[in-house]
Order: structure tokens, then sequence, then C-alpha cells
């Protein structure tokens, strides 16, 4: 589990014999790929943040699922409190659906705090006002899945897309991923060995480990989303070379801009922003998804740091305790 220290100090000295920790809010920030966390005081200041194993909200159905939440947020309360008390939580877990009660009894559990000093929800609640206030526009967020928000200005999210990796998540690296792999074993069938003549296919097969079938079975159907989406950073390598990888990516803009029609056409033209690591891949999907939107809305790119939004939001709780 990486941490990073912002800044160092984190306790307020009493004497030189005795201290009173500092009061903290825990934010976390999962997806697929990776989960986010951050710290934060009762000022809303940002003390220190880390990254952790990714994480989704479905692995809740399974054992091994429920032992990696056990394992990933333990560890983050173990690191919270170097730092001072945590005294309260909110976390953003990708693939939530609103039954929070089997999550809080599990993280009021891990955390040793009380189900009210706990807050739960989806990811994109927070990456969304952690870029706008409710009403103002539009955030699509291309990870490893993807979907459009909207928070009216009475605080209700809507949405488009996010419908998980099997409907859907057009656009997102796990769809990158999975167009490309098909593409490159369709080719197979019809001519064994093209691989070798296709940078796309070679740069798959590197990240895979191996070019043969049942190698790419075991990668596709016993790894995570997260490993499979990762396989989005060959298809962009392959880009300059390779006109399939190059037509995958434009195909992966216009797939995000149809999240932010969606939202259009329901509550009006409003500021779309594009945020998730999908828009680090190429430039392509950028230029694809300003082509197939409106001229009239206007699009910018995000950084998001949903996590220090989350642990801004945890601390504000510390004043109602």
């Amino acid at each position: 589990m990486k941490s990073e220290h912002v800044p160092p100090d984190i306790t307020e000295a009493c004497s030189q014999k005795s201290y009173v920790p500092v009061q903290l809010g825990l934010g976390i920030d999962t997806g697929g790929t990776q989960t986010r966390w951050a710290l934060a005081t009762a000022r809303q200041e940002i003390i220190a943040s880390g990254t952790a194993e990714g994480l989704s909200a479905l692995q809740m159905n399974s054992r091994d699922g429920k032992a990696a939440f056990q394992q990933i947020f333990g560890g983050l309360s173990a690191t919270a409190r170097i730092h001072g008390e945590l005294r309260t939580v909110k976390a953003g877990i990708t693939g939530f659906g609103g039954d929070a009660n089997v999550l809080l009894l599990m993280l009021a559990k891990i955390f040793d705090l009380p189900e009210q000093h706990i807050s739960v929800g989806n990811d994109i609640e927070i990456a969304y006002l952690d870029i706008f206030s409710p009403g103002s526009g539009y955030l699509i967020y291309a990870g490893t899945g993807s979907i459009a928000a909207y928070i009216d200005p009475d605080g209700q999210l809507h949405r488009a897309g996010g419908r998980g990796y099997l409907l859907d998540d057009g656009g997102s690296g796990f769809w990158i991923a999975r167009e490309a792999l098909r593409h490159v074993w369709r080719i197979e069938d019809e001519q064994p060995g093209y691989w070798k003549q296709s940078p796309l296919a070679r740069n798959l097969f590197h990240m895979i480990g191996a070019h043969d079938w049942n190698s790419s079975k075991e990668f596709v159907y016993h790894r995570s989303r997260g490993d499979i989406g990762k396989l989005a950073l060959a298809v962009a390598a392959a880009a300059q070379q390779d006109q399939v990888a190059a037509d995958i990516l434009w195909r992966a803009g216009q797939e995000l801009a149809r999240l932010g029609m969606s939202m259009c056409a329901r509550y009006g033209n409003k500021p779309v922003v594009l945020s998730g690591r999908v828009q680090e891949l190429h430039p392509m999907i950028v230029e694809s998804l300003r082509k197939h939107l409106p001229s009239e809305v206007s699009l910018r790119q995000s950084t998001c740091q949903a996590h220090f939004s989350a642990a801004r939001l945890a601390a504000k709780h510390l004043h109602t305790l």
C-alpha cells in the first residue's frame, strides 16, 4: 500500500510528555484498477494520501471479494491511525448500487467506528462533487468502466451508462481492451499466425505474456477487470502503426460522447468534463469525443481528485460529532 505524506505535522503537542491526536476524516475512492485514499483534518487540510489495489462493490458477492475488502480496508484503517485519531469515513465505491447495510456493517467493524460515522456511496457522486457544484454540468468518467453523471440542484444523482462490463461500459479501458482482443482473435480464426504482422496483437500478447489462445483465455476469464482494462495501454501504444487500434480509440471517444449527449437530451446543454485515466491513453480519444459533441457544448479535461473530495466531506462531519 503506497502512502504519501502532506505535510508532516500530524499531531498537536500539548506538552513534551503528552499530546492530543489530530481528529481525522478518511476519504476513499475505489475503482476497478486502483483505490485511492486521503486523510483530512477538521480544517479540511489534506495531510496524507496514497493508493491500494482496486475494488468493486460487486466483489461483495463472493467470499474472496469480501476478503479483499477486509484486507485493503484493514490496511487503510491501520495506516490512518498512524497519522491521528480516525473519526469519520466517506467511501465512494465503484459498482455500489444503494444497499449500504452490508458494507456499513463491514466497514464499521474494520474501522472500529459507529455506523453513523461512516458514509458509503457511489464513487461517481464523489467525483462529480470534486468538479462541479450541483446543477452546473455533466461529468463523463472513463477508467476501467465508463459513466456520465449529473447531480441536479436538489442533490439528486442522474446517470447514463455505468452498466458494467457485461452490458456496456462503452469507451472505457475494459471496452477498449475487449474490442482489441475480439478483433485479434477473429483475425486469428481466419489467418492463424497473423498476429506476427499486427502491432496491436504483438502489444497485447506482450502484456498478456504469450500469444496462444489458452493464455489469452486465462487472462480474460481469471484476471480482474482492472487487469484487463490495463490492456488498453497496449492498444494506445499501437495506434500510430495499426489502423485497427486507431479505429478502436476513435470509437471509444464516440462512445463517451454518447454518454454526454444522453445527458444533454435529458437536461439541456451544459458544460461537459471528461475525467478518468482513459483520457490519458491517447489524444485521439478526446479529439473524437469533442467531434461527436455539439459545438455549443463546452468540453474540458480534468484530473479528478475524488479521494481528496471524499476526505474533505468526511472532515466536515467531524464538526457534527
